[in-house]
């Protein structure tokens, strides 16, 4: 018997489809119900490649028991929390403000009105670890809400006042500077984890925001420690097992300082963010190891999570079979089966031993540097490599016989928009044509399929496009149209850009607060507008958006745009400076707005070679916060950089400015190379 989410598209409500539990989508007449029959609603919140969402389903609401304690007790709501990150952002703040920490599955109770009382994340089938069986809160709550509904509502109430800062009024609270800058990189050196690289302890993500705040202020600054720290957490996580050394792709985080055992589920959005910071990573150092990590990056994602019509999957699930990591690990025997006389070097260079390092299998990580391992294997260096680019396609084609992860086929906008700009960048700077047709696909998927008048729909699948776009799918989506500009020069996608932008101003901005609202106005009303600055696995709404007018405030010379983001950043600036990992994103549009952008402008004819020759030279070049405008001035252009600034001696020019100073026009891509090495340079801090 199937129940109700078998109506639905999000593969994660599907894969409920079959329990015994009468669960509800998140809908009216859920919600109807509760307040008709007087009952308190159950919460459950999760998402498709979650290992332990897997776990609690398998153990409690596949069990009969279980699901008829929740049936008479409960009205049962469902909610993937990537189709809704407004629920799940409004229902997480309680859950960490009940039990001091979060994640993935959460459990909430909530009256008929939607207040929460009481929740939690994983709860066990029976008592163990210090956890209640999930059978013994069900009870309990229900006896509460019947019996003690008073002190149920008091904790609502209670409750319900963290919600009190989402609708107080923006103001400044700081000014933004070079000393903030340096204040919030003096704070993140101290969490900096000197050994494995990243921060903090496990278990240990990506950062890929910080990073990137990190690479921009080594530019700014020359500060050699800053790109160090950049540079050795980036490779020390591509050697390591978070990283897929046989298919390309970063996993979620790692449960390790080392980076060695990844939690398994492959994440679109990851890898967009890294794809984009390996490339800038690459801009600055030309390291041949952060260029085919991170080209293997996209060629994963074009491989394994690029629909037929262009648009982008969300996720590669951490289990097959039942069990987390087995798509991904070896035995000795099966790599010394499949390589035969290459199996040696194969496994000295990939860490693999007789018992393994992962239940007895081995997950592949780099144990040395190529030059040490090809020493310590006793072969040349170009030896090495070839033993290894035919180990590595062997394994792969191995793997693909295997039974696969579950993939998660749903769309989402500003998952999409994050991978468009990742792939456009790549393709930009790396010249690769297969890129750029990827990169072109996507843009036009989104435009066709998600964005209707300046609105972005969250979620396509099997050509169903639903639910209204939040926020960050309106600035993420139009940074990527940015980004397609970029590579093509096609002023199409900054007009789309510019459309997407006016409605994200119209529909997500409130005079009143002096906000960015990660709800439109017209949304659906929940207990509280939902609105978060700060960064979480992505870069938050606000960040994104305050990026993108910046953006294009200097590409259309719009003073009004530029308001409006330099008034979000100094009612940010405060926090900013005292919790700078959770402001990564924010930080780099505080660069942009403190240190200026660098407006890079190539005027002539795109399709020249010597414009080609312009175009390489910023390729080449990690320039923080540029504005790339390239082609001619035409009548009706947005484009404002090309205006009263002609062809040098009838050939392709390049202008380079900031802060409202220019360099002199140059037709040489040397003497423009030079110039972008140093247009970002503010002084070296001490």
């Amino acid at each position: 018997m199937l129940n109700r989410l078998a109506n639905e598209t999000s593969p994660y409500l599907l894969q409920h489809a079959e329990n015994p539990v009468d669960w509800y989508a998140w809908e009216p007449e859920a919600l109807e119900k509760a307040k008709r029959e007087d009952k308190p609603i159950l919460l459950s919140i999760g998402y498709a490649a979650c290992h332990w969402c897997h776990v609690m389903a398998h153990e409690s609401f596949e069990d009969e028991d279980t699901a008829r304690l929740m049936n008479e007790n409960f009205v049962n709501i469902k909610v993937d929390r990537e189709e809704r990150p407004d629920l799940d952002g409004i229902y997480m703040q309680a859950v960490q403000a009940m039990t001091g920490h979060g994640g993935w599955p959460m459990t909430m109770f909530l009256l008929p009105d939607g207040s929460p009382f009481y929740g939690g994340t994983y709860f066990p089938p029976d008592d163990k670890h210090g956890l209640p069986s999930f059978r013994r809160v069900l009870q309990s709550v229900a006896d509460a809400y019947a019996k003690r509904r008073e002190g149920v509502a008091q904790s609502a109430g209670q409750l319900k006042q963290i919600y009190e800062s989402n609708l107080a009024g923006a103001r400044s609270t700081g000014s933004l500077s070079p000393q903030m800058l340096e204040m919030t990189y003096r704070s993140l050196t101290q969490g900096y984890d000197a050994q494995n690289g990243g921060f903090g302890a496990a278990p240990k993500f990506p950062a890929t925001m910080v990073l990137d705040f990190l690479l921009r202020y080594w530019k700014r600054t020359g500060t050699p420690h800053s790109l160090e720290m950049v540079e050795r957490s980036f490779r020390k996580m591509a050697r390591g097992g978070i990283y897929d050394q046989i298919g390309g792709g970063f996993a979620r985080y790692a449960v390790d300082t080392d980076w060695l055992v990844p939690h398994f589920e492959k994440m679109l959005y990851d890898n967009a963010l890294l794809a984009r910071l390996g490339t800038h990573l690459w801009q600055a150092t030309k390291n041949d190891e952060v260029m085919r990590v991170t080209t293997e990056i996209v060629e994963w994602v074009a491989r394994e999570l690029t629909s037929p019509e262009g648009g982008f999957y969300s996720s590669l699930d951490a289990d097959s079979e039942g069990h987390e990591g087995k798509f991904y690990v070896w035995s000795e025997d099966e790599i010394n089966s499949l390589l035969g006389a290459d199996a040696r070097v194969f496994k000295s260079y990939y860490g693999v031993t007789p018992g393994g390092n992962f239940e007895g299998k081995n997950i592949l990580f780099v144990a040395a540097d190529r030059a040490a391992s090809a020493a310590r294997s006793k072969v040349d260096p170009g030896v090495l490599d070839a033993i290894l680019a035919r180990g590595k396609k062997i394994l792969y084609e191995s793997r693909a016989k295997r039974v696969w992860p579950g993939r998660d086929e749903k769309i989402l906008a500003s998952w999409n928009g994050l991978m468009l700009r990742g792939v456009a960048t790549a393709a930009r700077v790396f010249a690769r044509a297969d890129f750029r047709d990827l990169a072109i696909r996507s843009a036009e998927f989104l435009s066709r399929e998600m964005v209707t008048r300046g609105r972005v729909m969250r979620t396509h699948k099997e050509g169903v496009t639903r639910i209204s776009g939040f926020l960050e799918d309106h600035a993420a989506v139009a940074l990527g149209f940015i980004a397609v500009y970029e590579l093509t020069f096609d002023e199409r996608w900054v007009d789309q850009a510019r459309e997407i932008a006016d409605a994200m101003v119209e529909w997500f901005w409130d005079d009143q607060t002096g906000a960015f609202f990660d709800t439109a106005k017209d949304a659906e009303h929940l207990i509280t507008r939902p609105r978060d600055a700060t960064d979480n696995a992505t870069p938050s709404g606000t960040s994104l958006a305050v990026e993108l007018l910046l953006h294009l405030s200097e590409l259309q010379q719009d003073a009004e745009y530029q308001r409006r983001a330099v008034f979000t950043l100094e009612a940010l600036a405060e926090p900013m400076t005292r919790f700078p990992t959770a402001f990564g994103h924010l930080l780099g549009c505080a660069d942009m707005e403190i240190n200026g952008a660098i407006e890079v402008a190539l005027v002539g004819d795109v399709k020249s070679a010597a414009f080609k020759a312009l175009e390489q030279a910023v390729a080449g070049r990690y320039v923080p916060s540029l504005v790339l405008a390239g082609g001619a001035a035409k009548k009706g252009s947005r484009v404002k950089l090309f205006e009263d600034r002609p062809l040098v001696d009838g050939k392709p020019t390049a202008y380079v400015c900031r802060s409202y100073t220019c360099d002199r026009p140059v037709t040489d891509p040397d003497a423009l190379s030079d110039q972008l090495e140093n247009a970002a340079k503010v002084g070296v801090t001490v």
